[in-house]
């Protein structure tokens, strides 16, 4: 069952810790500890989600560095 997790990582890029509240099913996330991938184990979950969940790093950190499609850096 899906439930809020408030989750707490530090950035790869920034070193800086961040906070987000994720709503995921616990054995989704114990499948993804154990080796599946996670955009299989947790599709619902965007892929900015996924991302923070893998490395810490912010959907607003990711466009800082590499900007956006529309903006390239």
């Amino acid at each position: 069952m899906k439930q809020e997790h408030k989750i707490t990582r530090t950035s790869m890029f920034s070193g800086k810790e961040h906070t987000l509240t994720l709503v995921f099913d616990i054995e989704d996330y114990n499948d993804w500890q154990n080796g599946k991938l996670i955009q299989n184990a947790m599709p619902y979950l965007t892929a900015d989600e996924r991302e923070f969940l893998m490395t810490g790093v912010t959907s607003e950190e990711w466009k800082q560095t590499f900007g956006t499609e529309e903006n390239p850096k």
